[in-house]
Order: structure tokens, then C-alpha cells, then sequence
């Protein structure tokens, strides 16, 4: 979730071109499987009372992808894309996270508090970053290991965060030299800002959605990750 400069590149978003499916989906599908199935403890994390803006966040999806090539209802499942069936009734994160290529980050703002936190997140691509290092911590804790996350910038972004209304919600892109691998987590102990440099070889992108949630009011932080290979563009 690392934001670079000073918010550059916030966009207001059509709704209807929230979620995409590209001509990754079905390699990055069975990736995110795998990584739910083997590495769940990893890429799944909520706080207690959650539940709702979680629920809120599947039950908008299921909705959104009905207007996406390749979806539809099959006998009470979700037939995708790539002709995989998903049952709608498991565990909301993961239900998300077998659907759509996205990463799911659901921030909230506890009554009392100056910031959002992470109370829950599908987040199978991490760049640098560690979920359960982050669930439950505000933006500025959040981005503490990120040393030009200065305060004013973290103004910037809770005010970002706190503007976001229903029905106009915001996109940007962010980009880094990162590797190929899309699942890339790190310790804060171990960040090095200039590891995002490592590798010229692979252009990472990430394209950043920020929606607001009418009945919980929560935001959610959607990534579609982008991994491109410069040797053979």
C-alpha cells in the first residue's frame, strides 16, 4: 500500500470500470489459489467487527462482476472467466479473493480515531509489505518504514480517505521496479527502499482503487497488480 510522493495522479473512477479482467486472469487466478489454499494464514487477515464492511465489500463485487465478460450465476455458484466454478458462500475474503484479480484492503474509521485502520484484506500480491504486520494498524503506522511518509503527507492521505464519498469513488496508478514475482512480501525489519529498484528487468504497476461503502461507511483498497517484462516489450 505504499503511496509515492504526494498523492500524485488521484482520479475520480466510472463505478462500472472498477473491476477489470485482463489477459492475466486466469494465470493470476490460479496463483492466488494456491496461495489461499497454501498460504492462507498470509494473505487473509481481519479484526473483530469487521464482518460487516467485509460482507458489504463481497456482496458489492458479486454485483459489480455481473457486468463483466466471462461472469455469471451457475446453479447457485459464480462461473468465472476461465471456467472455474466459485462457491459464493464461504468465507467472504476468500470468496473475493477465488473471484476477481484485484487485492481487497477494507479501511475503517473507529469511532474516536484520526485515521482509518486495516480491519481486514484479501491481499495475495503484496509489494514490500507484510498484512499481518499492518491488520488493525492506522495509515500512518501503517506506512511508518516508508521514509518520505512524513506527517504531512499523512495528512494528505487521511484526508484523501475521509473525502471519499458514495458513488464517486477515486483511482491512481503507482508503479516500481519490483521483480516478477507478484507475491512479494517483506518485514519492516527487512524494508529497503532501494529493493524496489532491484530489478529493471520487470515494470510492477499497480492500479489503485479507493471506494466508499454506503452502509458501513468503511473504504475499500482495491490493487490490480501489473507485472510487465521489459526484455521482451
Amino acid at each position: 500500500m505504499r503511496i509515492e510522493r504526494a498523492l500524485p495522479g488521484i482520479q475520480p473512477l466510472e463505478m462500472s470500470d472498477w473491476l477489470r479482467v485482463d489477459d492475466a486472469y486466469a494465470a493470476q487466478m490460479r496463483m492466488r489459489s494456491k496461495l489461499m489454499t497454501g498460504k492462507g494464514h498470509a494473505v487473509r487477515a481481519a479484526v473483530q467487527g469487521s464482518e460487516a464492511a467485509i460482507q458489504e465489500t463481497l456482496d458489492l463485487t458479486i454485483k459489480q462482476i455481473q457486468t463483466l465478460e466471462g461472469f455469471h450465476f451457475d446453479g447457485g455458484q459464480m462461473r468465472c472467466p476461465d471456467g472455474r466454478l466459485v462457491d459464493l458462500t464461504g468465507d467472504p475474503l476468500y470468496v473475493m479473493g477465488h473471484l476477481i484479480q484485484e487485492d481487497i484492503c477494507i479501511l475503517e474509521k473507529p469511532r474516536g480515531s484520526d485515521e482509518h485502520i486495516l480491519s481486514a484484506a484479501i491481499l495475495c500480491f503484496p509489494s514490500h509489505w507484510t498484512l499481518s504486520e499492518k491488520i488493525g494498524k492506522p495509515m500512518g503506522r501503517i506506512h511508518e518504514p516508508v521514509a518520505d511518509y512524513d506527517e504531512n503527507i499523512r495528512r494528505r492521505v487521511q484526508r484523501l480517505f475521509d473525502g471519499v464519498k458514495v458513488d464517486r469513488p477515486l483511482w491512481r496508478f503507482n508503479r516500481a521496479y519490483a521483480g516478477a514475482s507478484l507475491f512479494q512480501p517483506r518485514l519492516e525489519k527487512d524494508y529497503e527502499p532501494t529493493d524496489l529498484e532491484a530489478s529493471r528487468d520487470f515494470l510492477r504497476s499497480e492500479r489503485q482503487c479507493l471506494i466508499r461503502l454506503p452502509k458501513s461507511q468503511a473504504v475499500v483498497f482495491s490493487i490490480h497488480t501489473y507485472v510487465i517484462d521489459l526484455r521482451s516489450a
